[in-house]
């Protein structure tokens, strides 16, 4: 599955994946195709800086859907997506990233 043209009004607040820039999945190509597990994952930011989640489905029952997030969990997501579209400091302008 690719992203999908989605949007929804969550919160008095639109979400659309057309305007906002993707920034991580877990779309990997297996060599066959993307539909590993049936669902997919699609993190995105917004022109104002809000983060929101594309869950896609091809299960029985469940439907695609659009999820706003904090960005403390978009950040925890992006570490998490094997596909990253752009780098950390794209995603989470003004982040500071600390040494461990």
């Amino acid at each position: 599955m690719n992203p999908r043209k989605m949007s929804e009004i969550i919160g008095g607040k639109r979400y659309s994946t057309e305007t906002a820039t993707l920034i991580a999945g877990d779309d990997f190509w297996d060599g066959h195709n993307f539909e590993r597990r049936g669902t997919q994952t699609f993190l995105y930011r917004t022109q104002r800086g809000a983060y929101f989640v594309q869950h896609l489905t091809q299960r029985e029952g469940q439907r695609d859907s659009l999820e706003p997030i904090s960005s403390e969990a978009a950040q925890r997501l992006w570490e998490q997506l094997s596909e990253r579209r752009v780098e950390f400091s794209e995603a989470f302008p003004g982040v500071k990233i600390e040494e461990a």
